[in-house]
């Protein structure tokens, strides 16, 4: 196979995607390259031509803030996980015929199934934050066999659309709290599992030294998700740890989510080791830069 790939955005910054893409290409030999397209917003309809007359050169692309939703609404099919999240953030150019995907909520689910081990079944769920990454997630998992979600957000209203739209394909309980309330705590000393879906103890961000629970908040028994993949551990990471909970970053979401991609490309399984071991690289390169 021949051809092009990217990633769009706008800024770009430093993007894992085609460091961790670029080792999955030379993994199985393939003629493919994989870059980095900053793309304006004004020029994003430009750019969607492009992709289209390419006469099939440029075989997809990801997409990524502030594209996700713009680009689903110029999508000529969506698929089903698409039109649920709301964003597309994968797309497939079919002969100049656009099709959107989302592979953010089933590599979620992924990471979790393989790298956490964790069974789904009667698991009670409890989702930080309220926006376009914590649908994708409960998305993903509504379709598991989970008891019920506790979705925890700052400003009630967008945290009661979230629920609403969860309710139209979950038939657990689903209720909302605010990340202020008692509420809040005592649901995460009874989650199973919490995923942390805001930019709190993001590298950079306002909140970059801030968690939203503390130990005592967290239960030995559950399995922290912190979708944040920079810093490698996050405050909260480190407040769970001291709880004795298991621990997991959002690298391994990437990479998952990366490799639903590939697949959905290129029609074969992905070599998933080699894309964690590269983006993991990449990550600690990035690291040391900040602190030298």
């Amino acid at each position: 196979m021949r051809g092009r790939l990217g990633i769009i955005g706008y800024p770009l910054g430093h993007s894992m995607s085609p460091v961790m893409f670029r080792a999955g290409m030379k993994e199985y030999g393939l003629d493919v390259t994989y870059d980095a397209w900053e793309v304006a917003p004004e020029k994003l309809e430009d750019f969607l031509e492009e992709v289209r007359s390419s006469d099939g050169e440029i075989l997809g692309f990801n997409a990524t803030v502030p594209h996700k939703e713009a680009v689903m609404a110029a999508m000529d099919e969506v698929s089903e996980e698409a039109q649920r999240a709301g964003a597309v953030n994968t797309v497939v150019n079919d002969d100049g015929r656009l099709v959107g995907y989302n592979t953010d909520g089933t590599g979620f689910v992924r990471a979790l199934r393989e790298e956490a081990g964790f069974a789904f079944d009667h698991k009670r769920v409890l989702i930080i934050g309220a926006g376009g990454a914590a649908r994708g997630v409960v998305m993903a998992l509504s379709g598991e066999a989970v008891a019920d979600f506790t979705i925890a957000n700052r400003t009630r209203e967008r945290g009661d659309g979230l629920a609403d739209n969860l309710r139209r394909h979950f038939g657990g309980g689903v209720r909302v709290v605010s990340l202020e309330s008692s509420d809040f705590r005592r649901a995460a000393g009874s989650a199973d599992l919490i995923v942390q879906c805001t930019t709190m103890g993001m590298l950079h961000s306002p909140a970059a030294e801030a968690s939203p629970l503390r130990t005592a908040d967290i239960s030995a028994d559950a399995v922290v998700y912190d979708l944040v993949y920079n810093p490698p551990e996050t405050p909260l990471m480190r407040e769970a740890v001291r709880a004795g909970a298991r621990v997991y970053g959002g690298l391994s979401m990437l990479v998952y989510q990366g490799a639903v991609g590939f697949e959905t490309w290129m029609g074969s399984p992905a070599p998933v080791k080699a894309m964690f071991e590269a983006a993991q690289t990449a990550l600690a390169k990035q690291q040391e830069s900040i602190k030298g």
